[in-house]
């Protein structure tokens, strides 16, 4: 099942996404239907969910760290992005004029179902609403600059997620990939993580309370690279979909 935010006729809502026609439902949660189906082009999508917090993990793929020349991480190693950042499908991705070097982390999203504290990695499942494609884009050369990642990462447009939530995923051996102007720039499998989805999850859970529309980025593959104004960027996600979004100023 498919699940979506939109704007139709300046409204907001949100619904099920099935053959190219929404069904609108008064929440993603609930899923209590609230009128009825409508065809997808008569709406923009939105990004999926609007979260109280956006968690990321960093160097997460065995072959991203061996690419990186780094050691492998005992523990997730996890940041934040302000829901400010968020960019839905679609979007532009504005380059920020503090930065010289923007570019692309292709990940897999996690979207959070109910209020997580302190779960078991055996009951994570259960605390996920679904999965979502994820561009975790960074100003590279601050990162370097800083030697910590939130000025990197949190600038407005910087956490691109869409085009939907797919709750019918197995996301331990999905390709995850990028493709700048049509040529693909990393591709991986969620196969490589170092630590999976539902251990991610436990561990996050143990360090803050998550709540319902949270998203988790799980971590990038090998390939991440710069974007410039005029570009554009596709986050393909197997069994997901593709999030689109073009580079601006």
């Amino acid at each position: 099942m498919r699940l979506v935010r939109y704007i139709r006729k300046d409204k907001e809502g949100c619904g099920i996404l099935e053959e190219n026609r929404i069904q609108p439902v008064e929440d993603l949660f609930g899923l209590k239907k609230s009128g009825r189906p409508f065809d997808m082009v008569e709406a923009r999508l939105l990004a999926p969910t609007a979260p109280s917090k956006i968690i990321c993990a960093g160097l997460n793929y065995m072959d991203h760290a061996a690419e990186m020349n780094m050691p492998i991480p005992s523990e997730p190693i996890i940041f934040m992005k302000p829901p400010s950042a968020v960019l839905g499908p679609g979007g532009v991705i504005k380059y920020p004029n503090m930065s010289h070097q923007v570019e692309h982390e292709a990940e897999l999203g996690v979207v959070i179902g109910k209020t997580t504290k302190d779960v078991t990695p055996e009951g994570a499942a259960a605390c996920i609403r679904g999965y979502t494609c994820f561009n975790d884009v960074t100003a590279r050369d601050l990162q370097k600059k800083d030697g910590q990642w939130t000025r990197a990462k949190s600038f407005d447009t910087f956490a691109v997620f869409g085009p939907w939530i797919e709750t019918e995923l197995d996301p331990f051996n999905v390709m995850v990939e990028a493709y700048l102007n049509g040529a693909v720039k990393q591709s991986s499998s969620t196969a490589n993580m170092i630590f999976p989805v539902y251990g991610l999850v436990s561990f996050i859970s143990r360090v803050m309370t998550l709540l319902p529309g949270d998203v988790i980025a799980t971590g990038t593959p090998p390939g991440i690279g710069p974007m410039k104004v005029g570009d554009e960027i596709e986050i393909r996600i197997t069994g997901i979909g593709t999030l689109y979004n073009t580079i601006g100023m």
